[in-house]
């Protein structure tokens, strides 16, 4: 479930207007700023920018950008959107990007781009994001059995960059793959991740890596990226911003409560101790709180 406290009745042009005034005259206004895009979907902050566009003859984007880039609240952070939905993830969190590559978050949350590293492995992002998968609740026993043993032949002999891996990731169903990571645990005695080489400098197997840790279970992944990003000496506010933008419409309330149950603290909490100023205050108003 969604964390993002949209209201009920809202205007554009009316959240246009507020914008404007927010970014008009001397100094920016961040609270209102953070009161309009902190409490409205994807959908709507497309509607707005189109209609900031044509009430003021000028981009939203390149405005928020130019008034808050020099802005001495802490807001600029790192790029694009979190990429691993898995449908959609090819497109969506695969790895921390590089440290600054992005502009703010303001920035980044109007835009709703799709940033990733340039060197990543086209070949199975491009599979994950076209490829057609299978829905339904139909599972195979024996072909999990088949294609179990098709990746375990891969790992052991290190050829995962064939055909028959990217196959098998990018159109069996989230249930199938279920099934066909847990036979390989059962035969291995392992899970599939384990055996995945580690922190592995060659950009493939450091793709895969992750996009087969989404595939078993996608809300423990970004509970991990969160914990990971608060838990080292300094916050790591490329890897929170993209997991609480991207899923604040999504699934960060069952983040939320999985957050807490491993780590005894509350993200929000957790959030507040670890960040500041307005950017503090928009990631808690995308987590759903009123500040």
């Amino acid at each position: 479930m969604a964390t993002i406290a949209v209201p009920n009745q809202v205007s554009i042009a009316a959240d246009a207007e507020a914008l404007y005034k927010a970014c008009k005259g001397w100094g920016t206004d961040e609270k209102a700023i953070i009161q309009v895009l902190g409490r409205r979907n994807e959908g709507q902050r497309r509607l707005i920018r189109f209609a900031y566009q044509g009430l003021y003859k000028e981009d939203l984007v390149r405005r928020l950008d130019k008034e808050l880039t020099e802005s001495s609240v802490s807001l600029d952070i790192g790029s694009g959107r979190s990429r691993c939905s898995v449908s959609p993830f090819g497109a969506k969190e695969i790895e921390r990007p590089t440290p600054g590559a992005g502009r703010n978050l303001v920035h980044q949350i109007l835009r709703g781009a799709l940033v990733y590293k340039k060197s990543l492995s086209r070949s199975l992002l491009i599979g994950l994001v076209s490829a057609i998968r299978y829905e339904g609740e139909e599972i195979n026993k024996t072909l999990a059995k088949s294609e179990a043993k098709v990746l375990h032949e891969a790992i052991k002999d290190k050829e995962l960059n064939n055909d028959e891996v990217i196959r098998i990731l990018t159109t069996r169903s989230k249930l199938q793959l279920q099934l066909i990571f847990n036979v390989y645990r059962e035969e291995q005695g392992t899970s599939i991740t384990k055996n995945l080489p580690n922190k592995s400098k060659d950009e493939f197997l450091a793709t895969l890596r992750i996009t087969v840790r989404c595939l078993k279970d996608l809300k423990k992944y970004f509970e991990k990226v969160l914990r990971n990003s608060m838990q080292r000496l300094g916050t790591d506010e490329d890897a929170l911003t993209r997991v609480i933008v991207t899923r604040a419409e999504k699934d960060l309330k069952e983040i939320k409560e999985l957050y807490y149950k491993r780590n005894s603290v509350r993200l929000d909490e957790a959030v507040d101790k670890d960040t500041r100023g307005d950017y503090k205050d928009m990631l808690l108003t995308l987590l759903g709180n009123e500040v």
